[in-house]
């Protein structure tokens, strides 16, 4: 809740006025009952109709002033939430974005979008319904109980006999509530992951036969969540019924001693319609207090949630080092790596000069997206350091850093807009530098079938082929001329024709740009420079292709597995073994 009242501090003088001009219309409405009970009691038996219309007059300007000051105070109330909140989770989306992979590793995503979505509604209600009603039903409350008091002590002593009981059901109801809702909400985490999972993968759920499968399998997770909202709203449903309950019996006890009190001449009717009207009042001022109580503690566990990601420190500080001026332009140290314990990279060691190409190969989860995840300083190493150009990637700024790189990752997308748009990326690439990277990219063709550049994408591009989308993202990695280009197994959707004409292309465009390539095909890295193997996290082999047919035994395992591939893009000129 911390969180939420350092934004709240920003209205506070909205907030103020609105609690100002709602004290005054709630005010105005406790008066209403004492000026009725003046009017039937004094006023009534004197038969003066002047007086009589005066009092009227007296009590229609009350009603007016509290349904003035109420439909304002609340309209205020509204325009602070929706401010606030609109803050708030432009905040917390901005802080997602700037996240270390290892931060979001640790929270996940669904639990993010879960958090951006219905953790800021409930926290939206909870300012509202705090404004309108966090101080109009106290005001209800106290000053109703107060006023009995001026109308006959006794009554209002048997009525007072409920607060504790009262206090004491709203104190355990929303102790238990916290724990309740915060389990609620991570229960919809995991509801928004398996929706999000199976939106993503809905065209293999179809073709595997897996519909009814998925069904179930959401309908158990569903049933959960369920639970969990029952659970939750049962508890904290119990509040209203019991307050109830309470104050109904306190009420049938004041009418028992209100009647022997105006039969013995202690009471007036004006009086005992007036308290009654206050009882109503009480009522439901108490009400609205349950209410709150109930919103309140659904906004408290949301607002926790949320606060948890907004005050998460900075994971990937600079970290000032010496500079290394001359000699490899990428370097890899004796770098180790592990996922929460389980290692991906050990001991891993090699360099690159400017402009030279490095192809990575290895079975999957051998590490090769986690070298590229560490180069890009996405993670921390854990052990050992790399340098780009003599610097040490931790003591880069972060803005600095990627600014070097163009990249095309495994699982990379494609946003529903043209296809300048999705090359441009919001960078203010002049139009000749993203027709040149469609060139380079041996994109420019289909993009002209497709009707040109400012032809749309439907989304995630399903209207361009596989091989087509992998194209338009290496474009987009080309287009700002990076420094170093990573494709992270960005040619598997490409025919053996394409891929060879892409690669001679980067080599004649891009001879100061350090490439490194992750594939599956030998066929794709057999010309770069320099080709690492990888074997569960650990270098098995580097070297060129000639030198690692010699050397490494996996890399010559690999080519075997892809002998007739190989065979058929060397024409026939394949290694003997």
């Amino acid at each position: 809740m911390k969180t939420l009242f350092r934004y709240l501090a920003a209205y506070k003088k909205r907030i103020s006025l609105g609690l100002s001009i709602k004290s005054l219309g709630t005010i105005a409405e406790l008066v209403l009952p004492l000026i009725m009970a003046h009017m039937i009691d004094v006023v009534t038996p004197t038969e003066n109709i002047l007086a009589l219309s005066l009092w009227g007059v007296g009590m229609l300007a009350c009603a007016v002033i509290a349904w003035g000051g109420n439909v304002i105070a609340n309209r205020m109330a509204s325009r602070v939430a929706r401010d606030t909140t609109q803050r708030l989770r432009d905040d917390l989306f901005k802080k997602t974005l700037y996240l270390s992979a290892r931060q979001i590793d640790g929270v996940t995503l669904p639990s993010l979008v879960s958090r951006l979505s219905s953790d800021t509604y409930n926290v939206h209600n909870t300012i509202g319904m705090m404004q309108r009603l966090g101080i109009r039903a106290p005001i209800l409350l106290i000053g109703g109980v107060a006023l009995t008091f001026t109308i006959d002590a006794v009554l209002a002593l048997v009525l007072l006999v409920t607060v504790p009981v009262l206090t004491l059901i709203v104190i355990f109801v929303s102790s238990k509530g916290v724990g309740l809702y915060t389990r609620l909400q991570r229960s919809v985490d995991g509801m928004v992951r398996k929706v999000r999972d199976d939106y993503t993968g809905i065209r293999v759920i179809k073709a595997l036969s897996k519909t009814e499968y998925e069904s179930e399998s959401f309908r158990s997770i569903n049933n959960t969540v369920s639970g969990n909202e029952t659970k939750a709203g049962v508890t904290m449903g119990v509040t209203n019924p019991l307050m109830n309950a309470v104050l109904n019996l306190g009420m049938a006890a004041v009418i028992f001693v209100g009647a022997y009190r105006v039969a013995a001449g202690r009471v007036m009717v004006g009086e005992i319609i007036a308290f009654t009207s206050f009882f109503t009042i009480i009522l439901n001022a108490v009400i609205s207090v349950s209410r709150i109580f109930v919103n309140m503690t659904k906004g408290a566990a949301s607002a926790k949630r949320i606060g948890a990601i907004l005050d998460m420190p900075a994971d990937l500080l600079p970290v000032p080092t010496e500079d290394e001026k001359g000699g490899a332009y990428i370097r890899f140290e004796n770098v180790s790596f592990s996922y929460e314990g389980a290692p991906a990279l050990q001991n891993v060691d090699f360099s690159l000069k400017r402009g030279q190409s490095l192809g990575i190969l290895g079975a999957t989860g051998s590490g090769k997206s986690t070298l590229i995840s560490l180069l890009m300083r996405f993670y921390d190493v854990d052990s050992g350091r790399i340098l780009i150009d003599g610097k040490d990637v931790r003591s880069y700024d972060d803005a600095e850093l990627r600014e070097k790189f163009g990249v095309v990752f495994q699982n990379d997308f494609l946003m529903a807009a043209s296809v300048r748009e999705n090359i441009d990326f919001e960078r203010g690439l002049s139009d000749a530098a993203i027709e040149r990277a469609a060139e380079y990219a041996k994109a420019d063709a289909f993009i002209e079938e497709h009707g040109g550049y400012e032809s749309l994408l439907t989304a995630r591009g399903a209207n361009f082929s596989g091989g087509q989308k992998q194209r338009l993202l290496i474009a987009r990695a080309l287009a700002a001329s990076p420094e170093i280009l990573v494709l992270d197994d960005s040619s598997s959707a490409l025919d053996y024709r394409t891929d060879a004409s892409l690669r001679k292309a980067l080599v004649e465009n891009l001879a100061d740009t350090t490439v490194i390539m992750i594939a599956q095909r030998i066929s794709s890295v057999r010309f770069a420079d320099k080709i690492l193997v990888l074997d569960g996290g650990r270098v098995a082999g580097l070297g060129s292709d000639e030198e690692l047919m010699q050397s490494c035994a996996l890399y010559r395992a690999i080519y075997a597995s892809q002998h007739e591939d190989a065979v058929a893009e060397r024409g026939g000129d394949a290694y003997a073994e």
